[in-house]
């Protein structure tokens, strides 16, 4: 754990330059704005950061009682603020539940939000509002576990599992501070998940007697297999956004660190074609391997569309038995792979029908497709593969109207 840490962790000097450069951004703004406070917010006002950062949540907070039936024109008055107190900057407006603000000042990434001063969750006006009183709750519950805290998301990143972005459906820092809280520590919170069921209910603060949030809570919040009780606000699940996917891969990988501890479970491995390609060619199998250009926009519709993109590209690959599968998204490009174990197919598949018994449906079955058999009462048909070849089959979905529509351009496109 140590060496781990010592990687991870900032070290004092790296603290120092980011938070001194964070506090000449907020004394920046600070002198524009006569009516709100800046903070820093998400994980540098929790000390929960991992080495090495290059972004930073800030929060301008008004008042409530002037501003919470202006609440949708928050962003309308700050943006003005935000372009004067830096007016060489690049202030990308995005979309969101509120409008906030990206630019880059210095090395890191700034994302101003609007928000409202609230005390409690219930005053919230938006979600973001509530924002400041999750970074008090961890300084408060998680004070001696930061590190644990660290452990646990440098974990999730190197299984890619970070994040509650939709098309990564994974576990947001806040779940995973709020979890590693409720257990006590990374290992024991490694323990307890190799045990979760769904719908597995984390409750840290003891607002519902045993099961009882499954039936207070909107079932809208519930869909998720793991429900994490906001310890701000017990109507909230903070772990709405994690898939199955991700839940049982967490799962698959704490039951796979506990048997045998490695530092390797806490590295981030980049997609590369030459590694890749030499671990397939040792499995006789068959590897498609792109880097794209995404489009721009919001982090969340971009990474929506690359989704989409590697989900059709898998649907279109499936006939040649897919072994292995990924993406990532470090930009400015996308890596997507798919290991195969078939690089040409058979002339036809098989596709089932209908029993003989039902002989209208058999009817229109056999008017559909020529080459048709009975096997056991049921027919089937022979049916030709349009393209048989991987490589054709791989550049023919590639330069399909459904990627070129979603992503800017295919930068690379090799195969093994």
């Amino acid at each position: 754990m140590e060496s781990v840490l010592a990687v991870i962790k900032p070290t004092d000097t790296q603290k120092k330059v980011f938070l001194g450069t964070v506090q000449a951004f907020i004394s920046t703004l600070q002198t524009k704005l006569h009516d709100a406070q800046v903070i820093l917010g998400g994980s540098g006002a929790k000390d929960t950061w991992l080495n090495p950062t290059h972004d930073a949540d800030i929060f301008v907070i008004y008042d409530y009682k002037k501003y919470a039936e202006k609440s949708a024109q928050l962003s309308d008055l700050l943006e003005p603020v935000l372009k004067k107190a830096f007016p060489k900057a690049v202030i990308t407006r995005l979309h969101g539940s509120r409008d906030y603000f990206q630019l880059a000042v210095e090395s890191i990434t700034f994302e101003v939000v609007p928000i409202l001063k609230i005390s409690k969750a219930a005053e919230a006006k938006n979600i973001t509002d509530i924002s400041p009183l999750h970074s008090a709750w961890v300084n408060v519950k998680a004070k001696n576990l930061k590190d644990e805290i660290r452990l646990a998301k440098q974990f999730a990143k190197a299984a890619d599992l970070y994040g509650a972005e939709s098309y990564i459906a994974g576990f947001s820092g806040y779940v995973l501070e709020i979890v590693v809280v409720h257990y006590g520590s990374f290992v024991k919170l490694l323990e307890g998940a190799t045990t979760w069921k769904e719908p597995h209910i984390i409750d840290v603060e003891k607002y519902y007697p045993r099961k009882m949030a499954l039936f207070e809570l909107n079932q809208s919040k519930l869909q998720s297999p793991l429900i994490v009780i906001d310890p701000v606000d017990k109507s909230r699940n903070a772990a709405a956004a994690l898939g199955k996917e991700k839940f049982s891969l967490f799962k698959a990988r704490a039951k796979a660190y506990l048997k045998k501890p490695s530092s390797d479970f806490f590295i981030v491995k980049q997609l590369n074609f030459d590694s890749l390609s030499a671990e397939t060619k040792r499995a006789k199998h068959h590897l498609v391997f792109a880097v794209i250009e995404p489009l721009a926009g919001k982090k969340d519709v971009v990474g929506s569309k690359l989704l989409k993109v590697f989900e059709q590209i898998e649907s279109s690959l499936s006939p040649f038995e897919i072994h292995r599968k990924g993406w990532e998204w470090v930009a400015p490009h996308a890596v997507l792979y798919f290991v195969v174990k078939k690089k040409e197919l058979h002339p036809h598949f098989i596709r089932e029908g209908p029993p003989i018994t039902m002989v209208e449906f058999a009817a229109e079955f056999k008017k559909r497709n020529r080459d048709t058999f009975v096997k056991e009462g049921t027919l089937f048909a022979r049916v030709p593969y349009e393209v048989r070849d991987l490589g054709i089959a791989t550049k023919r979905v590639f330069a399909s109207a459904y990627v070129a529509d979603r992503v800017k351009r295919v930068i690379d496109l090799r195969f093994s």
